[in-house]
């Protein structure tokens, strides 16, 4: 099994509002770049900004216009459901590449992301520009039973969107589409919907009963992947449920499981951020506890060999 070590609570230098935690609660993506660490939470409207270098409280950079409500019921039912965070690389107005964070598109208002220009030392730069996903996801509305879009991944030439199953559905898949092809619908605005050109199915096992369904990845220069999975006892694409356990595991390049390793607690992991490191492989990792008074936590942990 597979320890964690915590290193922080994400928490925030201002509350985004009165009455608000002062800190992300529900992380569910995770990049660093260079000195700074991105997290997107699936009920916010902004992206936190933390650093490598201290633990000094984060800030909040706001990705969408308006306000969510403070009742759960209500805000699950308008947030943005901001599920995945990944890098593209450098390309037109962004020479130095930019952040896309992306919603599950389970319901119509999940269908929106953010891109994030930045600059040569990895910080933001510019004002983010909120994006329509439906291009991208519309294509597979027909593919599964409940769209669930839960991690994203830049491997190569692709874009790599990771499809989360449900005790009822099941099904694990990544989706693969052509990254410039992406790029160049979301920098101008274009609608044409994009077509996969693979969906590789993965099957991850379950805990009496409950599947072990994907929560984020990460790649690995070799064109493979790290991901996460967790086994959420829940029916459905929107409601939450207990954790029953988690998971790290790798994908080969060519789509197939190369391992899968539980934790040896069931912290419910929603975001990984991956660097080799000689022969090991160095994971910080983020949670979501489900509950807007629980900070979310940074943790790492290294996989040899």
């Amino acid at each position: 099994m597979i320890s964690l070590t915590k290193i922080r609570e994400l928490d925030l230098a201002v509350a985004l509002a009165a009455g608000r935690p002062q800190h992300v609660s529900a992380a569910s993506g995770l990049v660093c770049i260079g000195s700074f660490i991105y997290v997107v939470a699936d009920d916010e409207l902004h992206l936190g900004v933390f650093q490598t270098e201290h633990s000094e409280p984060g800030r909040l950079i706001r990705l969408f216009d308006g306000a969510l409500p403070d009742s759960k019921p209500d805000r699950k039912k308008q947030k943005p459901d901001l599920e995945a965070l990944t890098v593209f690389p450098p390309y037109g107005d962004c020479p130095h590449g930019a952040l896309l964070a992306v919603g599950s598109g389970s319901t119509r208002h999940r269908r929106r992301g953010a891109l994030l220009g930045l600059d040569a030392q990895g910080a933001v730069h510019g004002s983010p520009r909120a994006v329509d996903l439906s291009p991208i996801l519309v294509a597979l509305d027909d593919a599964f039973p409940e769209l669930n879009i839960e991690g994203a991944v830049v491997s190569g030439d692709e874009l790599c969107l990771l499809q989360r199953g449900n005790t009822r559905h099941p099904d694990n898949a990544v989706v693969r589409f052509p990254l410039a092809a992406v790029v160049d619908s979301l920098s101008s605005e274009r609608h044409g919907a994009i077509k996969p050109f693979a969906i590789v199915p993965f099957d991850l096992g379950q805990i009496d009963g409950v599947p072990f369904c994907f929560s984020d990845a990460a790649a690995l220069p070799d064109g493979g992947m790290i991901f996460t999975a967790i086994a959420e006892n829940t029916e459905d694409s929107y409601n939450d449920g207990p954790c029953l356990g988690a998971a790290i595991g790798m994908a080969n390049k060519d789509g197939r499981l190369h391992w899968m390793r539980r934790l040896d607690q069931p912290h419910k992991i929603e975001g990984v951020d991956v660097r080799v490191d000689g022969d090991g492989i160095r994971l910080l990792l983020v949670t979501d506890a489900d509950d807007p008074a629980v900070p979310a936590g940074l943790f790492s942990t290294t996989i040899e060999g």
